[in-house]
């Protein structure tokens, strides 16, 4: 079974049977749900939804039937064609839409696609609402309206020329400096839309391009998610290219991967972290990121006499923890930086703009600037249990045993010690407790880890 619905969309592989797959009848039923959602939720007589997709293979016929059931559902459609998710969410806000509907699976692999839903502040949904909307799903929806009631395409339009004149005109991007600074830089959009908008972006400061798997034809030619053992070919034409740095995002861009100069890994964990550094160079404040991003955020924000949050895992409570304490930065250690200056999402270009100031501010190469910051490695690990173990339960004494030390439960169990932390969380489909483990090299995080699996096991009785 390869269809998860969750609260803020859904997402499938293609093909195969209804209910299990996300297959054409799928589409329809989600989102007609999310049409009667919307039309329960506003008081507007004519509602207006953005939808705009990745490069994937699947990208048009999705695209296709979602704007056909929108219309049918009465709904007008604004289609900006291929577009990053947060491109998406800024066209929401900026077109005064009632919602948005992205279709993207984000870094899953080819056969993967998603709706991915917003609400009129181009914002995934909350809790409840998400869940209002799996309700409407699973009861169907009723009373179609009739020809004179249904919805039209309105507009069929890029916004991509938009979203990098935003990013260009925020006051911290010094596109004079970067444009002095003669940069070159090396991008892998992984064939999909970054590979368009990034080199644009990157050209408009001035900077000399390398493009690496830019044509937005949905070929992934290695595995779309950012992380190391996946960028081993950009590592190499940094260098080759004698480049400044390699820019990496996924296939929807809202996650941000950097290359230094020596095809060494800047590491996802630090692009948050080195862009924040920035910001709070200039604006004094507050961040926020998951409970389980890296502690050098933390490290960062109280170096420059600021306070640092820590939110539950997802973007939707990032942006919930941000706005809660006005952050003025913040996002998630897997690459995503979200700036309430621009907007409250995550966002690859508004990541990539700051952060070259930044670089050519500092003075500094790329492998300088890393290594200025505090140095941590994370541990990934998990542990199954049999279906009959009670995986609250374990996470409660677990709890328990280290109450002595500074414990964070609002997502899972978050154990902060001295010099490291571990964090704890359940799957909600399986008898599983994923634990990352973080520390000051892999050795003492491994360590840190089987510690703890450890202390689960003899808590189990394993």
């Amino acid at each position: 079974m390869t269809l998860i619905k969750s609260i803020s969309g859904i997402r499938g592989t293609i093909g195969g049977n209804p209910g299990d797959n996300l297959t054409p009848i799928d589409i329809v039923k989600f989102t007609s749900a999310y049409a009667k959602w919307l039309k329960n939720s506003t008081a507007d007589k004519q509602l207006n939804v953005v939808i705009g997709r990745d490069a994937r293979i699947s990208g048009e016929m999705v695209s296709s039937i979602v704007e056909g059931t929108l219309c049918g559902c009465g709904i007008n459609v604004i289609n900006i064609g291929l577009a990053t998710t947060p491109t998406v969410e800024l066209a929401v806000r900026e077109k005064k839409a009632n919602g948005g509907i992205i279709l993207t699976a984000s870094h899953n692999p080819k056969q993967w696609n998603a709706l991915k839903l917003l609400n009129s502040r181009g914002e995934f949904l909350s809790d409840s609402d998400g869940k209002q909307i799996l309700s409407f799903a699973n009861e169907g929806v009723e009373n179609f309206p009739d020809v004179d009631n249904i919805g039209h395409v309105i507009e069929r339009s890029s916004f991509d020329d938009e979203h990098i004149k935003s990013v260009l005109n925020l006051k911290l991007v010094d596109v004079p400096a970067v444009k002095n600074a003669k940069l070159k830089v090396v991008v892998d959009a992984v064939n999909s839309v970054g590979g368009k908008v990034i080199p644009e972006l990157l050209r408009a400061m001035g900077v000399e391009v390398v493009e690496l798997y830019c044509t937005p034809n949905g070929h992934f030619p290695h595995n779309p998610e950012p992380l190391p053992e996946n960028l081993t070919e950009i590592s190499k034409v940094v260098v080759k290219e004698k480049a400044d740095l390699g820019v990496v995002v996924d296939p929807d861009v809202d996650r941000l991967a950097l290359i230094c100069e020596d095809g060494t890994m800047f590491g996802e964990e630090y692009t948050l972290v080195s862009v924040a550094d920035y910001v709070l160079s200039h604006t004094k404040g507050t961040t926020v990121s998951n409970l389980s991003s890296s502690r050098a955020l933390k490290d960062i924000t109280e170096k420059h006499g600021c306070k640092y949050f820590a939110a539950a895992v997802g973007e939707v409570n990032v942006v919930a923890k941000m706005k809660e304490v006005g952050a003025v930065i913040g996002g998630e250690g897997n690459g995503g930086v979200i700036y309430p200056e621009s907007h409250y999402g995550r966002d690859a270009l508004v990541g990539v703009a700051l952060f070259l100031t930044h670089l050519v501010k500092s003075g500094k190469k790329a492998s300088s600037l890393r290594a200025s910051y505090p140095e941590y490695y994370i541990s990934k690990n998990k542990i199954a249990l049999t279906p009959e173990i009670n995986v609250d339960e374990v996470l409660k004494k677990m709890k328990e045993k280290y109450s002595s030390e500074q414990v964070n439960d609002i997502d899972g169990v978050k154990i902060d010690f001295p010099t490291e932390w571990v964090h704890l969380r359940k799957s909600n489909t399986e008898p599983i407790i994923r634990i990352y483990s973080e520390s000051r090299d892999k050795a003492s995080a491994d360590a840190l880890a089987e510690k703890i699996i450890t202390d689960i096991k003899t808590i189990c009785g394993i």
